[in-house]
């Protein structure tokens, strides 16, 4: 059984679903409208009330998911959060009341995950679809065929920030409207090519905002629910008539999310206007069933993060038999080194496959360049805490450890820091390792016992431990080696 948990700009919301044959069925959902997004100031920070009332909902969250026997977890975070400058603020309250790490994930992977539950959903295959997600701070776009993603797109802009913007007071005027029609289609049309009806034969709104504007015109007599420019029309004209969002009846609509259509409806007639969209299709999936999807696979052995590290090496032409050699290592050393939980296991895995991306830069700086291209690269799967991890881990490969020594708090992260620094070492000497030869240990020193014979077939090794040496003691860590018999 696993759960995702969405912290949108508009709502929170949960799912918890168990995998039956050929899809997941949600066996229970929770919604909890707090408008994350209104919280933010000008200067970009959330309001004080806005970070209690996404703890209290947290807190709400987590004793609904107590009462299942759930086996996998994920919370994911989008835009509003990923904008945030006071974030910081908000997630360790956060992550406590709910009881599991948060995972601030960018545009790009959301709208990834969109088209994996749509897809999944779906079950269509080989059908070229664009999938469309309007959310409370962001917009998504995404083309692909069956359950491969070609291209994927994320847009700042939202339901939320464009009512408040365009519709202030909650007053809607034509002018207004124009205005945020207008808005919408200027972040749009320069990216428009690549989704043009010839790249694709169905198109598909995902998001709680294209379902609710489909029910608006079918149970308000604007339409059978299609979504088609006459059908938007029709709605904006109403809109227009009444003019104040407060004073909108529209049946199937709860009072709470009518600026949320609003301001929807006029993102959505840009995304027709600007991508030439005849109709779009309203359907029940998305963000949730996504993440679910993709908890499924890893869990099947299915990772996209495997294929997004293998992405990374071929695009910067790593050599892989140094990377293969440096990742099985460090695997190796690490595990000897006995972590207290698996957390860093695959990072370090994945920091050793790609720890000379920074080699298509510069062959003095590559650890530098590497560190930086691996935490902003656009990479499927990884969250920005997982690429930040890896970041670091890249970063610290050699050199001296101050630059990242604010991590040792973590031992675990300290025993893969030395783990991978001890494989780049030994693979630089063409060490082949006989784990037989030597044993290694870290708690509050590092121990390093080694064969004296060793030794003397790998002579630079004593050099560059040496340095090894005069790095830790920088730091406050002890290194000792001892050379034995």
């Amino acid at each position: 059984m696993f759960a995702a948990v969405d912290l949108g700009s508009n709502s929170f919301r949960l799912h918890i679903g168990r995998h039956e044959g050929d899809v997941i069925r949600v066996v229970k959902s929770a919604r909890d409208p707090i408008r994350l997004a209104a919280g933010l100031d000008a200067q970009g920070n959330l309001s004080k009330a806005a970070i209690a009332s996404a703890i209290t909902c947290l807190a709400r969250f987590r004793e609904i998911l107590n009462a299942y026997p759930i086996d996998t977890v994920r919370v994911v975070a989008t835009n509003t959060i990923r904008i945030a400058k006071n974030a910081s603020e908000l997630l360790p309250a956060a992550e406590a009341a709910i009881g599991c790490p948060i995972e601030v994930i960018s545009g790009e992977e959301e709208g990834r995950l969109i088209y994996m539950g749509v897809s999944n959903s779906l079950a269509i295959p080989g059908e070229r679809r664009l999938v469309m997600d309007i959310g409370g701070g962001s917009t998504e776009v995404i083309l692909g065929r069956g359950h491969e993603i070609i291209k994927v797109e994320s847009f700042g802009v939202g339901t939320v920030n464009h009512s408040n913007t365009f519709f202030p007071n909650g007053k809607i005027t034509e002018t207004g409207f124009d205005a945020a029609i207008l808005s919408a289609r200027s972040l749009f049309e320069d990216a428009a090519p690549p989704y043009q009806p010839q790249h694709w034969r169905n198109a598909y709104g995902s998001s709680g905002t294209m379902r609710a504007i489909s029910d608006a015109i079918s149970k308000n007599g604007f339409g059978d629910g299609s979504i088609t420019l006459k059908s938007l029309t029709t709605l904006k004209q109403y809109c227009l008539q009444v003019g104040q969002i407060s004073q909108l009846d529209l049946v199937g609509i709860k009072p709470e999310r009518v600026a949320m259509v609003v301001g929807g409806l006029a993102i959505v007639i840009a995304l027709l206007e600007e991508f030439n969209i005849t109709t779009l299709h309203p359907i029940e999936a998305g963000l949730r069933m996504g993440v679910m999807w993709d908890l499924y696979l890893r869990s099947t052995k299915r990772d996209r993060r495997e294929q997004s590290v293998h992405n990374v090496v071929t695009m910067f032409h790593v050599d892989l038999s140094r990377a293969n050699r440096v990742a099985e290592m460090a695997r190796s050393l690490y595990a000897q080194l006995k972590p207290a939980t698996d957390t860093h296991v695959r990072h370090i895995y994945w920091s050793a496959m790609m720890h000379e991306v920074g080699m298509v830069v510069s062959h003095t700086g590559y650890h530098k360049h590497g560190s930086y291209m691996v935490e902003n690269a656009d990479m499927a799967g990884f969250t920005t805490r997982e690429q930040r991890v890896m970041s670091k881990l890249i970063l610290s490969q050699k050199g001296n450890l101050k630059k990242i020594s604010d991590g040792f708090a973590d031992l675990d992260f300290a025993k893969a820091v030395l783990a991978l620094r001890l494989s780049v070492t030994f693979m630089h000497s063409r060490v082949e390792l006989d784990y037989a030869d030597f044993s290694l240990k870290m708690k509050n020193k590092i121990e390093l016992e080694i064969k004296q014979d060793w030794v003397k077939l790998h002579p630079t090794v004593a050099f560059w431990l040496q340095k090894e040496i005069e790095f830790w003691r920088e730091v406050g860590v002890e290194f000792v080696v001892r050379a034995n018999l």
